[in-house]
């Protein structure tokens, strides 16, 4: 297979899974069992692509955030977005030095793919008839920047399954959970990537050609784009029950496959 086409599958995979409770960080590891390993540095930076297509979904939410920052509404939520980044990037920068890598084995991504399905479901079917809120409080706030931790240290764990997880169980409605863990996203996936790519330039890690991740991070953005209008949709009047099924049945078959 040309390697223009493996990157466009796995940029096509990485829109897909980002912002879905499902890992892309796992799909992708997964992916290029058969289409061929690619360094962290792909893996880490086409992920910049999907946060253009959140910036884009929430433009307006955005710029109510930056330009609109004296309102309290806004500076409040800012701020508890700022917190959850801070300590996701405290905490990440912590697990890098400490020498933690992405796995090179599936079965823990496997194992962390059907936990979290499973989760899912217990979780929503525990929700049923409970009053949810759309206030993001600064219990949800932090507890959603150390569920992105769990994300970072457990491929498969899924950083938007996690995140939004915790969400819920602390009371949170869906689509605001969706919200916040797509929003705290785009600085923490643009910080992911910038690190990645300052340390490439500085050093001698081998990577792809530069056209190729950008390429990945092009497909990426398209395709995320499309995703998170939808699921932003679907999360209105849905439950996260069926992509706790799939999680299942994915990790199911990989321990089983694989």
């Amino acid at each position: 297979m040309p390697d223009w086409l493996a990157v466009v599958i796995l940029g096509i995979i990485e829109g897909v899974t980002e912002f879905l409770p499902v890992s892309s960080t796992g799909h992708l590891l997964l992916a290029q069992h058969w289409l061929g390993a690619r360094s962290e540095l792909f893996n880490v930076v086409i992920q910049s692509g999907a946060v253009v297509a959140v910036l884009a979904v929430f433009a307006g939410r955005a710029r109510a955030l930056m330009f609109g920052w004296r309102e309290p509404a806004n500076r409040d939520y800012l701020l508890k977005l700022t917190a959850a980044f801070v300590l996701t990037a405290v905490g990440g920068l912590t697990m890098k030095k400490l020498g933690l890598k992405l796995p090179e084995e599936v079965s823990p991504i496997a194992w962390a793919t059907l936990i979290g399905g499973v989760l899912f479901v217990l979780v929503e079917v525990w929700l049923r008839g409970r009053t949810t809120t759309e206030n993001v409080t600064w219990t949800v706030a932090i507890a959603v920047g150390l569920a992105q931790l769990v994300a970072v240290a457990f491929p498969g764990a899924s950083r938007s399954g996690t995140t939004i997880l915790i969400a819920l169980v602390l009371g949170l409605s869906r689509s605001s959970a969706a919200e916040f863990s797509f929003l705290l996203g785009i600085p923490t996936l643009l910080a992911a990537g910038a690190k990645e790519t300052l340390d490439a330039l500085k050093g001698d890690a081998p990577h792809e050609p530069w056209s190729q991740v950008m390429l990945g991070m092009v497909v990426a953005a398209i395709t995320a784009f499309v995703v998170v209008k939808w699921l932003l949709g679907y999360v209105r009047h849905h439950t996260f029950i069926p992509f706790g099924w799939y999680r299942i049945a994915v990790g199911l078959a990989i321990l089983l496959f694989l």
